[in-house]
């Protein structure tokens, strides 16, 4: 069963392409399940003062989870949609998260940390917040923040659980102690984790988690499923074979997909 579950479209600002156009591609290329993922709104910064394009305003929320559900419908029995959230793990900020997580009947809710504070540590623009840092420090807080997002029951799985290496910028010491406690975290809350393709498409040129964090999750028993992290539709389901090569050579046989909320596995 071939399955994409994380996708972004033009609402969220840097992203290109409709809704509709990414469930045309999907069923192109013989996707079985297509989750759609968008960014929850900014809640901590200002949207206004902020860097620009970074998520879907407040008001295009209910919008977007109308649209979704209505092209869910239309294009039942071409593919399978499911329609998800990628809602954002801001510390101090858990009350407003869980408020529009149960606003909507989600089938799931991605918990990815982008932000240390006003930082987001995903953003290209952004990568200045790493001069006169110690890059073992900042892995600290970023490791501390996953671990915090796993434990607050509000998430399906944690997205992209590595992707502070997305830049290159890494410690110089070991940080095995850090990756592992999060997926230890991850194991205790009872979730599931993504293999993330996009890391092949950017500075650390390998996915998120890399080889020897996904084969600890696998020994962990920990559930996987897989996304392009797509930002346009030609780039729906990009590495995802190989994405199954390594999930394969790791020892996982399973893919966890999602349905209100609820998980399922399949084969693959």
């Amino acid at each position: 069963m071939l399955i994409d579950y994380h996708t972004h479209h033009e609402r969220c600002g840097h992203a290109v392409g409709k809704l509709e156009e990414y469930i045309q591609q999907g069923i192109a290329i013989g996707l079985a399940q297509l989750g759609v993922s968008d960014h929850m709104p900014l809640l901590h910064v200002d949207p206004a003062t902020y860097y620009p394009e970074m998520a879907m305003p407040m008001d295009e929320l209910p919008r977007y989870v109308e649209e979704a559900f209505a092209l869910k419908e239309k294009y039942k029995g071409q593919i399978d949609v499911r329609v998800g959230l990628e809602g954002d793990y801001i510390e101090g900020s858990e009350e407003k998260i869980e408020a529009i997580i149960q606003a909507y009947p989600w089938d799931y809710v991605i918990g990815s940390v982008h932000f240390l504070g006003t930082w987001d540590i995903t953003d290209f623009r952004q990568t200045q917040g790493w001069e006169g840092k110690d890059p073992m420090a900042v892995y600290e807080q970023y490791y501390d923040a996953v671990i915090k997002a796993a434990k607050t029951g509000l998430y399906d799985y944690i997205g992209h659980i590595d992707v502070i290496k997305r830049f290159g910028f890494k410690p110089g010491g070991d940080v095995t102690h850090l990756e592992n406690a999060a997926l230890e975290a991850v194991r205790d809350a009872g979730i599931a984790i993504e293999l993330n393709a996009s890391g092949l498409r950017h500075d650390c040129k390998e996915m998120f988690p890399g080889p020897r964090m996904l084969r600890y999750a696998q020994l962990l028993g920990i559930p996987i499923t897989v996304g392009s992290d797509a930002h346009q539709p030609a780039r729906l389901a990009q590495y995802l074979e190989q994405a199954r090569e390594q999930l394969k050579e790791a020892g996982f046989s399973q893919l966890a997909t999602f349905e209100r909320r609820k998980r399922t596995m399949i084969d693959f």
